[in-house]
């Protein structure tokens, strides 16, 4: 199984456990790096979710305080390897790892515990506890792979309403599960 697509292009391949000890040698490197300005980082996106395919190519979340002592590292996550390539949504700037056009990681650097930051965990876990949820998104993905493998903008476009859906849907599951445990129920 390989790790990795050139940019712009959508080929997914089925779930490889590699992923997964990939994304934690990676998150150990971050925090060498970055160690105490970053609260927490986590393994998310597809690659995370055990039951479905995904583009091969690692999804991180960290999830810092002050994201701005962070972006004061960039030449130090630079020389390892971590280029920034800017904010690409309001309060959540993007580093890559890569070759080139061969990207192999992403990186979504964003504030810890803000909603960005509970999306990504909050979908990963729902999807990974909810097999038809996570069947339905893997067959939209699958669909839209096909009709557009060299438009990644089209085929992310393309999923962002049932994305939605799944997020709302992780939302509340994820109030009732800490619901539930603060109660001892």
């Amino acid at each position: 199984m390989s790790i990795g697509l050139f940019r712009g292009t959508v080929i997914l391949e089925p779930h490889s456990i590699e992923w997964e000890s990939n994304a934690q040698q990676t998150i150990a490197g971050l925090k060498a790096i970055l160690g105490e300005t970053i609260t927490d980082a986590q393994h998310i996106g597809s690659t995370s979710i055990r039951e479905i395919c995904a583009k091969p190519i690692i999804d991180i979340a960290v999830g810092a305080d002050d994201t701005e002592a962070v972006l004061s590292m960039n030449d130090k996550l630079e020389k390892n390897g971590f280029l920034f390539r800017g904010q690409d949504h309001p309060g959540q700037y993007l580093y890559i790892c890569g070759e080139g056009s061969f990207i192999t990681h992403h990186i979504h650097l964003v504030r810890y515990g803000s909603e960005t930051w509970h999306n990504y965990v909050n979908m990963r876990d729902y999807l990974n506890c909810h097999s038809d949820d996570a069947k339905a998104y893997a067959e939209l993905k699958q669909s839209l792979a096909e009709k557009y493998p060299d438009n990644r903008n089209k085929y992310t476009e393309l999923k962002s309403d049932l994305i939605n859906e799944i997020l709302a849907k992780a939302k509340k599951w994820r109030n009732k599960t800490v619901k539930t445990s603060d109660t001892g129920l």
